[in-house]
């Protein structure tokens, strides 16, 4: 069975990209396109690991990431930042990664493989 990642951004190109470097690296993916529907994803499918954009309609990014740790199942779960967001590096005390858009695949799958690492 594959590691399963969660990949949180509003713009769809952003994260069918994401997705297509994932899975090209045998991850498992599921994708949320806002905090809300992201954070229900996670409660569903607790993923080993959160790809997170910060700026979105319908709970930021931010939100979802106060949400996600008040859920025993999902505080620990390691969170990738991936956002064009000045501060962003702020936003998210625990953040495994932050990167800007857009991302260097290489650079990007060397961050997932050490987060995932580090978590389990």
């Amino acid at each position: 069975m594959s590691t399963k990642i969660l990949v949180v951004d509003d713009e769809e190109d952003v994260r069918t990209f994401i997705k297509a470097v994932l899975v090209k690296h045998g991850y498992e993916v599921v994708t949320a396109s806002n905090g809300v529907e992201a954070l229900e994803t996670a409660k569903a499918e607790l993923p080993a690991l959160v790809v997170l954009d910060l700026q979105m309609p319908q709970h930021t990014g931010t939100d979802f990431y106060r949400g996600l740790h008040k859920d025993k199942r999902l505080a620990t779960t390691p969170v990738i930042i991936v956002s064009g967001l000045p501060g962003r590096q702020l936003a998210v005390k625990k953040a495994a990664a932050v990167f800007d858009k857009p991302i260097d695949p290489d650079e990007f799958i060397a961050a997932v493989e050490k987060a995932l690492a580090s978590a389990g």
